[in-house]
């Protein structure tokens, strides 16, 4: 989805820190959470110590993110980004700095998706199917940063230990990278006016890791769309507007 539209080229460098509002940082930023995340467990399952954990985890989910930034480095599309390295490190300080200090992620990142109309304006560049609209279209990917009351007040929060709060960050009104320009050669969308601009949502969460259950196929499925937000309703802070939205 990403390379096949593109010729090889030589390896070369590509700064895109100012793309997208940022949303594609936020990215890999929860990429690299995830995959530490992944590899974490299935080493603790296997048996590794804590220390053998984390080293594989944070070696493995930063050589699979370098392999991607190498073949972005010889794609003709992009390139080699400094920007993107330093989101897959802060993913992965993420989630070790909390392993090791709490031995348990009180801050999570997750994900959430939904399709935007904007696709249609741009398919090659923000996706054709539901799959890599997922994947590509950037105005329809929230990030969030949950947090567990629970976890931080033990035995005197008032919320239930498997309710989180979650703070929010997407973006919306993007056909291009950097700006709107291509609507202005699209006949079908010539009189369109579109406002580029950031968003910050306010959430609630649920923390399946704190639903505990007795059932080994439960708390693995549990442990997988953990990495999910959970609709809830929210609050939306947008071009210096307060919005409330039911999901």
């Amino acid at each position: 989805m990403w390379y096949k539209p593109y010729q090889t080229s030589d390896f070369h460098l590509f700064n895109d820190n100012d793309e997208w509002f940022q949303v594609d940082k936020f990215g890999h930023v929860y990429s690299t959470y995830q995959s530490c995340r992944f590899f974490t467990e299935s080493t603790n399952w296997a048996g590794y110590k804590h220390n053998e954990q984390m080293l594989i985890a944070g070696l493995s989910g930063m050589g699979y993110m370098t392999a991607i930034e190498i073949m972005d480095g010889y794609s003709s599309g992009w390139g080699f980004s400094w920007g993107d390295m330093a989101a897959n490190s802060f993913g992965i300080g993420l989630y070790l700095s909390q392993k090791m200090i709490w031995e348990q992620q009180r801050i999570q990142l997750k994900f959430s998706f939904q399709p935007s109309v904007y696709a249609a304006y741009n398919p090659k560049l923000l996706g054709k199917s539901f799959v890599s609209q997922i994947l590509k279209d950037y105005n329809g990917q929230i990030y969030w940063f949950s947090i567990n009351p629970s976890s931080f007040i033990k035995g005197q929060c008032f919320m239930p230990s498997w309710l989180s709060i979650a703070f929010g960050y997407g973006a919306d009104g993007m056909i291009g990278a950097r700006n709107n320009d291509i609507i202005k050669n699209n006949e079908s969308f010539n009189s369109v006016k579109i406002n580029r601009y950031r968003q910050g949502y306010l959430s609630l969460d649920i923390d399946f890791n704190n639903i505990k259950t007795k059932s080994k196929l439960l708390n693995s499925i549990f442990s997988c769309i953990n990495c999910v937000k959970i609709p809830f309703p929210n609050i939306e802070l947008s071009e210096n507007k307060i919005k409330f939205n039911y999901y």
